[in-house]
Formats: structure tokens, sequence, C-alpha cells
């Protein structure tokens, strides 16, 4: 859990937004092709700093509580939901993280699930530093 030093409605909005992404997540250089606004079924391209283009969307907005996306690349998915919750000075928010290949991405797919909530974590902390700033 990590605390973010703005209501939850605020974290939410700011967070869930693809076109803020970039801003706070270290391993995107930008987002393309943004469907909209942010709801259930938004899809957009993360351009990662690696060259990677995995396709998100938005599968559930329950805002300002729960919001998750999936993004695919090849025989890759992963999964990222974040929980907001009121707190005092501000919100928690909670990540949880799945990641999952076929194949012989199976093994990248597992390493990948283990390194993935460090980074995570240090992303939302940098999107903490934005919202306090």
């Amino acid at each position: 859990m990590l605390h973010l030093p703005v209501p939850p409605e605020a974290a939410f909005d700011y967070l869930v937004e693809p076109r803020n992404r970039p801003a706070w997540q270290s391993s995107l250089v930008r987002v393309a092709e943004v469907d909209g606004r942010p709801r259930v079924g938004q899809t957009w391209v993360d351009v990662t700093a690696l060259g990677l283009r995995p396709r998100m969307r938005t599968t559930v907005l329950d805002r300002p509580h729960r919001w998750t996306e999936q993004g695919t690349w090849r025989r890759f998915r992963a999964e990222l939901t974040l929980e907001f919750a009121p707190a005092p000075g501000g919100c928690v928010v909670e990540a949880s993280m799945t990641v999952r290949a076929s194949g012989p991405g199976r093994l990248v797919a597992l390493l990948l699930a283990r390194v993935a909530p460090y980074a995570v974590r240090a992303d939302l902390r940098r999107a903490a530093r934005r919202l306090a700033g």
C-alpha cells in the first residue's frame, strides 16, 4: 500500500488517465491511439522505452475505488488493478498485478511477475510526488 497526498478521487482521476502515464510510469515513452476518456472499454497503446507496444484496455472502472487494465503483447497478457481508499491526509493505493504468457514466454512471464510489483510501487511513488507538487 502506498499513501498519496490527495483525496481518492484526485488520485484515481490522475492515475487512470492514460495520457498522464508517461509522466509517472518509468517504462513509458508515450501513449498512442487513446480511445476517448477513461471508461470501461477504453483502449490505448503503451509505447515503451524498449520499443514494445502492448495494447491496453480498461476492464474495471469504479471511481474512486477500483480500476483494472489489461495489456496484451504477442503471447503476453498482464493485468494491473489499483484499489483506492481514504486515509488521513489523502488516500492509500494498493496495486496488484499478474503477468501470464503462453508457450516459451512462460518463463519470462514468471520473472516479470516477480519484478513487476517493485516497478509498479516505484512508479506509484513517482505519481505521489507529482500529485504532492
